[in-house]
């Protein structure tokens, strides 16, 4: 058994910069991939970034691949996503999951979930 939990949100101005931390209990964390999803009002959950077990490898949606970076971090059992030049359409709740499945992982592929946390962009 995983848990997440997300911090890190909050209300930012656009062009602004959050970094999102998600801390992952129990001793197996280093053994996932670990992904950023994000879900804006209204609409569906989408991926936003994977990471490799490892850290090694990476993969972004296109929509968000020049302004955000997925890392871990395996000692401190948490992963972190850095958005860059925010902009409203960023907001949404951001979810961190975790996942046992071979690389990369489908994004039904997802074992646990964290809560979720809201960042909100003003204009």
């Amino acid at each position: 058994q995983v848990q997440l939990v997300e911090s890190g949100g909050g209300l930012v101005q656009a062009g602004g910069s959050l970094r999102l931390s998600c801390a992952a209990s129990g001793r197996t964390f280093s053994r996932y991939h670990m992904g950023w999803f994000r879900q804006a009002p209204g609409k569906e959950r989408e991926f936003v970034a994977r990471i490799s077990a490892s850290g090694g490898s990476t993969i972004y949606a296109d929509s968000v691949k020049d302004r955000f970076t997925i890392s871990r971090d395996n000692a401190k059992n948490t992963v972190y996503l850095q958005i860059d030049s925010l902009k409203p359409e960023d907001t949404a709740v951001y979810y961190c999951a975790a996942s046992a499945k071979l690389w990369p992982p489908r994004s039904g592929d997802y074992d646990y979930w964290g809560q979720g946390i809201q960042v909100t962009v003003s204009s």
